[in-house]
This record gives structure tokens, sequence and C-alpha cells, in this order.
């Protein structure tokens, strides 16, 4: 996870809520992404997705800035790979694991959300802005196209209309826009925002994991399929979770009117 003599990327697990931080921490490059850091983030999300102890995952930025996207300088380096290798090898695997992971994570927006930075940020589960945050896809800038799943996840997230203005224009949207047209759920106060986003993690923590997982995979099938195969979709993962001892302790949670212990099994 080291690019030079920095690491670049943080991972830190609060065994006691089951939160895991994974921190971007190039601040000086407003983290943007070198290869080694590309590469350590995906390492990270699959260190927590083996780590039992884990039921959470707040992703965020060190500094000013959650993520500018790519580091453009490196990309002049003569031995960077051609932009198309560079996303299929390199950033198309972590937000495939991002969404993959059957555990939820928080996106603590910080500051700065832009190019492959936005994709990272909209890959999450929940976003959660700084008042000071703002989000630009800004690839045309460049003379690029928006990659790393944002053309796909953006229309989901704010519909048609919003998405081809924010990928033709490449204009920044402030946090409150952002909370307006649904790109993140909250706004919150910049000295706020790590309290918030670990309050809502470990709520997350706290319920029953299998239940988490088998909802984020419903809902992730669901943009791709009718309201019929939904039904259906939904119909299997319901026999697998009512077959789980955490439904079963939730049944008897109610019925004792005390708080659920689950356990993941």
């Amino acid at each position: 996870m080291a690019d030079g003599d920095a690491l670049t990327v943080l991972v830190e697990v609060d065994a006691a809520s089951g939160v895991a931080t994974i921190t971007l921490n190039r601040p000086d490059a407003l983290n943007s992404l070198t290869v080694p850091m590309k590469q350590a983030l995906l390492a990270a999300f699959r260190q927590v997705a083996r780590d039992k102890a884990v039921r959470a995952v707040i992703l965020t930025g060190a500094g000013r800035a959650f993520c500018a996207g790519q580091d453009l300088r490196e990309r002049l380096q003569p031995d960077a790979a051609p932009l198309g290798v560079e996303v299929r090898e390199r950033y198309n695997p972590i937000i495939r694991a991002m969404r993959a992971l059957p555990k939820p994570i928080v996106a603590a927006i910080n500051g700065v959300a832009a190019g492959a930075g936005a994709s990272l940020a909209m890959a999450a589960d929940i976003r959660i802005a700084s008042d000071a945050a703002s989000f630009a896809l800004a690839f045309g800038r460049v003379g690029l196209v928006p990659d790393s799943g944002a053309t796909w996840l953006l229309p989901r997230l704010v519909g048609v209309t919003r998405a081809a203005e924010l990928a033709l224009l490449n204009e920044s949207v402030p946090a409150a826009d952002a909370e307006r047209i649904g790109l993140v759920g909250r706004v919150v106060p910049a000295a706020e925002l790590a309290t918030e986003a670990r309050s809502v993690a470990a709520r997350l923590a706290a319920g029953a994991p299998r239940a988490i997982a088998l909802t984020k995979r419903a809902l992730n099938a669901a943009w791709d399929r009718d309201l019929d195969a939904a039904l259906e979709y939904e119909a299997h993962l319901q026999d697998i979770a009512g077959r789980t001892k955490d439904h079963a302790e939730g049944l008897a949670a109610f019925m004792e009117k005390r708080p659920p212990r689950f356990t993941g099994e």
C-alpha cells in the first residue's frame, strides 16, 4: 500500500464497532490516483471482504480532498499503459470489488470528488458529504470519457437528464446541489463528517450481516431486472435470509422487546 515512502491507502479496523475505515492518503496531491495507489485500494477492499470482524466500511480521503481522480502527471510518463488497459486492469476491478462487497460502504466525502474520484463515491452504498465537498466528472476537460462506472452509476442515481448535464458540461456540483439531485444522501458540516459517517457505519455494522449482504445484492440486481424478475429474486433471497440464525434472533428480540444481537449466522 506504499507509493514511495508513504502509505497511500490506510486501513483501520475498529473491532469493537465492526467498522473499517479506508482512507485515501495522498493529501498533497488531492488523493489523486497512481498505479500503486489503485493496487493498494483494491487490496484494501479485498482485505475487509475477508475480515470477519468487519461489518461495514467507510471510504474517505485525507486532507482537503476526497479524491481528485487520476494523477495526470503519471499519464505523462513514457511507460504509462494505454488508457483502455489502465481502466480495464486498474479501475474496473476496484468498482467491481466495491459493488460485490457483501458489506455496506459509506463514502464520507470530505472535499472534491472529481473524475474517477467521483466514480468511487458513486460506487459506495451510502454517500455522506461535507458541506465543503464538491463533485465533477471533469473527464471532458482533458478530452476523455467518464469511466470507472460513471456512465452506468450516475444515471441511476440522478436520472438521465442530470447525468447528461454532469457528464457533458463537466461542471462542478457543490454539496448542497448534490444532495438536492440525489447524488448524496445527506450533507453535514465539515467538522461533523467523520462523526456522522462513523455513526451511520456503526448502525449498519449492528445490523444482520447476511440480511444486509442480501439486500445489497437485491438492490444491485434490481437495476437491470423487470418487476417480475425482481419479485422472484426477492423471494429467493428471503428464503435464504429466513433460514439464518439472525432471523430467529430478530424474531426473539422483537417478542422479548429487546435489541437483537446479530452474529452473521
